[in-house]
Parts: structure tokens; sequence; C-alpha cells
């Protein structure tokens, strides 16, 4: 079986938590991205929506979402993220507005 089939991906409980940053440049520590890139700037959308994909993914901790997803941004770019087919649904089943979105 493949890894992201039995994986477990952190969502939060509602969207209003995910208050991260909305402008400027964001360091990720190595347990979210672990490449040389780590340094992302938000007001990039190609930047961000990359960040986007690694926290969502990466996070093991609702903490780490909070501190890097913001819920008005991760709404605007929710259509152009690529993830696990796993982790949009469980975030979709949760949020009707991701689902609308999409």
């Amino acid at each position: 079986m493949r890894y992201v089939i039995h994986r477990p991906y952190v969502v939060p409980v509602g969207l209003e938590e995910l208050a991260g940053p909305t402008t400027g440049v964001v360091e990720l520590p190595t347990h979210l991205d672990w490449s040389e890139q780590r340094v992302y700037d938000v007001d990039d959308d190609a930047q961000l929506g990359l960040m986007y994909e690694r926290v969502i993914r990466e996070a093991a901790r609702v903490e780490d979402l909070r501190a890097y997803v913001n819920a008005s941004i991760l709404i605007r770019i929710w259509p152009r993220l690529y993830l696990p087919v796993q982790v949009r649904q469980a975030w979709e089943a949760r949020f009707r507005d991701l689902a609308r979105a999409a």
C-alpha cells in the first residue's frame, strides 16, 4: 500500500484558527520543509501556493497550520493547490467553504 493513503493528515477544527501571515517572507521549520528553499514570499502567488501545499501535507500538529496558513488566503487559493486526494477530501468534508471554492 502507498504511504499517502495511510498517512494521518492534520485538519483544524475550524478555519478561524488559521491566522498565518498574509504578507512578507516566511521561513518554514525543517519539520515542514526540509528542502533547500524553505523561505517563501507570501506576496508571490506561486511561492504562496507551494508553501501552503507543503504545510498542509507535512503538518503533524494543528499548531503548524495555525502558524503558517491563513483562512481567507486558503479559501482563495484552494482550487489551485496540488494536494493528495485524501487531504483534499478531509479538508473539504470539514469545511464547506473549501468544497465550494473547488
